[in-house]
């Protein structure tokens, strides 16, 4: 049965060139929707096998003599390019040393980010797996600060309006129904936040998207795995690391556009049923750091034979 996305439902088109093909068992082996499999000798295709073809692509990526090719669902055989040759790689000191390089970054210049850059970024970060073969992630880019300014006062403006959903009174109302943990986090966070955010904002003071010269809000449809939006805003804030950006991820107007955020989303076309996201912002650090931070899990388990 092919796997229904926001985007397909139809399977993707295989081809097999017989002529090229070796019958190594390459492609049949990486093929995790399962069309593909071997018989007499031959590399065969049945699209009523589990999912179908979902165009993950993996079997044109493994085919040593590119025999096989995947048409539709967003992919091509024009998109099987080179591998980065090895010395072109990051090794692990590489990735490592970026990653502690990175801070989330509050404060920025007023230098705006070219859009040859903000292509580089949505290049890099569109190559973030995902749990349906063909990515279900959209992304709005606010370009200039003067768009992201105008995004945070639609928020502003929502939080003022539902501002009586955070005052102690209501509080007491939700303690019963929400549990411990997340009446906590509305007390000693949700709350504070909101204040901060609209009193802020009254006094010159963007707390919310920090006054950045860029913002891009990843969200994604209902069919997609809930992780989708977050991985590819993490590929993200990595490749605007590598480009001498500084980025933060924000949590809240996601929250705010999933809860109050309907006249928004109409209003900068984001479809009213796509869910999770995130949103990053980015531009030039205006503090420089002098030194990195450790980070560490809150806990870790081994389960070994050894």
């Amino acid at each position: 049965m092919p796997l229904k996305t926001g985007r397909f439902y139809e399977c993707a088109e295989v081809e097999i060139d017989n002529d090229k093909c070796t019958c190594c068992g390459l492609c049949v082996k990486v093929c995790k929707g399962a069309p593909l499999f071997i018989e007499e000798k031959i590399v065969k295709i049945d699209q009523n096998r589990v999912f179908g073809c979902i165009a993950c692509g993996q079997c044109m990526a493994v085919c040593p003599n590119k025999a096989i090719k995947v048409s539709g669902r967003d992919m091509s055989p024009e998109d099987v390019i080179k591998l980065p040759e090895i010395e072109n790689r990051a090794d692990y000191d590489n990735l490592k040393s970026l990653m502690l390089s990175r801070r989330s970054v509050r404060d920025y210049t007023k230098q705006r980010v070219d859009r040859e850059t903000i292509e580089k970024i949505l290049e890099a970060s569109s190559t973030a797996p995902n749990g349906l073969g063909s990515s279900d992630v959209e992304v709005l880019v606010l370009d200039g600060n003067e768009k992201v300014e105008e995004f945070t006062l639609d928020l502003i403006n929502v939080l003022k309006k539902h501002m009586w959903l955070f005052s102690p009174m209501m509080l007491k109302i939700y303690r019963p129904f929400i549990g411990k943990e997340n009446y906590d986090s509305l007390k000693t966070f949700a709350v504070t936040a909101v204040n901060t955010f609209i009193d802020g904002y009254d006094e010159g003071k963007n707390w919310l998207t920090y006054s950045a010269p860029l913002a891009m809000l990843f969200h994604s449809s209902p069919y997609a795995d809930p992780a989708d939006s977050y991985i590819s805003a993490t590929y993200a804030i990595l490749t605007a690391q590598s480009l001498g950006l500084g980025s933060c991820m924000l949590g809240t107007p996601n929250l705010v556009l999933n809860f109050f955020g309907k006249k928004i989303k109409e209003k900068y076309g984001i479809p009213l049923k796509n869910k999770n996201g995130i949103m990053v912002i980015f531009g030039y650090p205006a503090i420089k750091y002098s030194f990195a931070l450790k980070r560490r899990f809150s806990n870790i388990k081994f389960f070994s034979l050894f």
